[in-house]
């Protein structure tokens, strides 16, 4: 089984058609302000419709109220609903139950001890995200390009789909999915050439480093 693929950040044709025929699983359009991947309405609206039935999409917000999402989730009319901020459990389980749609839940790690707020997680989420803690003065919860210990993950088993996220790029993402043995991977500032500018050729990059990593592991 192939490892799963999403291209996050999306915000232009271009990437958007990169990632379609690279053959990413997901594809994520971002809603928060402070990003360079930050989409208006009508921007996502036009990008969604250009990735309908071509690739999963994924409403990306932080810490967003309620009204924020329901104008996210409107645009896009979306698979997934990812929350990147610092939702507790019982907002990430209102959310779901809100508006219907499963969650994605990135969960910030650094060290061994930040995995102890997993099971709770795991009631309220349906896809756990395991990203890098963000650096001190950020003024956004991702995309900064940070990486933590892939083997913090190795071997731990979770009763929810996981994907790994967190400094990701063409030249390190088969190491990272041999070190942690994560399922699936999540990629925004390591397949562009500036932030919030997309490579299609990163991301071609990316998708086949990713699959070639997950041929080399049945092969062994």
């Amino acid at each position: 089984m192939n490892v799963l693929v999403k291209v996050c950040g999306i915000n232009s044709a271009e990437a958007a058609d990169a990632a379609v025929r690279a053959g990413a699983d997901l594809g994520g359009l971002v809603f928060h302000p402070k990003s360079p991947r930050h989409l208006s309405l009508d921007a996502a609206r036009a990008l969604a419709e250009r990735l309908r039935g071509r690739l999963r999409l994924v409403v990306l917000v932080a810490d967003a109220d309620d009204a924020a999402i329901a104008a996210a989730v409107g645009a896009v009319r979306p698979v997934y609903i990812q929350l990147h901020g610092r939702e507790t459990p019982e907002r990430t389980s209102k959310v779901r139950a809100r508006f219907g749609l499963p969650v994605i839940k990135a969960i910030a790690v650094a060290e061994a001890a930040d995995f102890a707020q997993v099971p709770d997680y795991e009631i309220a989420a349906d896809i756990l995200l395991f990203d890098a803690k963000v650096p001190d003065g950020a003024l956004r919860p991702g995309g900064h390009g940070a990486s933590f210990d892939w083997q913090l993950l190795r071997g731990r088993r979770f009763s929810r789909p996981w994907l790994l996220a967190g400094g990701l790029t063409p030249a390190n993402v088969a190491r990272a999915i041999a070190s942690s043995g994560a399922p699936g991977v999540d990629v925004s500032s390591g397949v562009e050439t500036a932030p919030g500018v997309k490579s299609p050729q990163l991301i071609a990059d990316f998708v086949a480093a990713a699959r070639n990593a997950q041929a080399a592991e049945v092969r062994s």
